[in-house]
């Protein structure tokens, strides 16, 4: 079943986003390897949705159950202020953001490939929060985007095994060493990206067998 988008309505609102609803919603009930997906990952100033920045965006289509590297996409974004304190942590410094473009472009540039997609996060309630907040302010509307959320996904895994969850149990890291996935350099948007999704592959993998496992499933296995 595909997830109706009310195009009328926004035609007229949103323009730029109209090619997005007319693509059509994911397909629910299409196995993971069937419908296309795009891996996500931000970088930020901090994780107050309120008062800090997007610095970098990145996104991977996942598609036919592979990574589509050579479609990668990878931006920086300008910022108002000094990305601060946060710098230890992505390494992205005020130097790197000379040529980056306002989130306003960026979010543009992201938006065809969102259309007909699910995205595929690792702690997607504060991604989908940061990205729902830049459409909303520079275009007045969010968008009914779906998430599928791999760290949650881990935690309803090793919940129902009866493992006692570690602080670090969920990091992205920690989640892909219990599929013996390779260790990635971290805080990089665009290696993030590719390592959620690599992740998720992993993880549908494990619970689906040789069986169809749906974005439905998915998705619910991710609220």
């Amino acid at each position: 079943m595909d997830l109706q988008f009310p195009l009328a309505r926004w035609r007229n609102k949103v323009p730029q986003f109209e090619a997005f609803y007319e693509a059509g919603g994911p397909r629910s009930g299409a196995d993971y390897r069937e419908q296309s997906m795009l891996a996500v990952d931000l970088e930020l100033t901090g994780l107050d949705v309120r008062q800090d920045a997007i610095l970098s965006i990145a996104a991977v289509p996942i598609i036919g159950g592979r990574l589509v590297l050579a479609q990668s996409w990878h931006q920086l974004v300008s910022i108002d202020g000094g990305v601060g304190q946060s710098a230890t942590i992505h390494g992205i410094h005020d130097r790197h953001l000379t040529d980056a473009q306002p989130l306003e472009q960026a979010l543009l540039a992201l938006l065809p490939q969102l259309a007909g997609r699910v995205l595929v996060c690792h702690h997607g309630g504060l991604d989908l929060g940061f990205l729902q907040a830049g459409f909303q302010h520079h275009f007045g509307q969010g968008l009914p985007l779906k998430v599928i959320d791999t760290l949650k996904i881990e935690q309803r895994r090793l919940e129902r095994q009866g493992t006692v969850l570690k602080a670090d149990s969920l990091r992205l890291a920690q989640c892909r060493r219990r599929y013996g996935l390779p260790d990635y350099p971290g805080h990089h948007a665009l290696v993030d990206a590719i390592a959620c999704g690599e992740l998720l592959l992993a993880q549908a993998s494990a619970l689906a067998g040789r069986r169809p496992l749906s974005i439905g499933n998915l998705l619910a296995m991710s609220r």
